[in-house]
């Protein structure tokens, strides 16, 4: 494997680091609300999900009792 001297290093890396595509503000402010939003509606999921399987099981024991 040929090393590189540093000079070349550092092209090559100014080099790649100029291909970067930055997001802008309002593509980072979008991403994180949907984020958010994602977030809350799993977070509903689940409970009702939690809350359904709860009672569910709760009504299978008092068949018991």
């Amino acid at each position: 494997m040929a090393r590189t001297n540093p000079i070349q290093f550092v092209q090559q890396v100014r080099s790649e680091v100029s291909k970067i595509v930055w997001p802008t503000r309002r593509e980072v402010l979008l991403t994180t609300v949907m984020v958010f939003i994602m977030a809350a509606l799993t977070a509903i999921f689940f409970s009702l999900v939690d809350l359904s399987i709860r009672s569910a099981l709760e009504a299978v024991l008092r068949m018991f009792d």
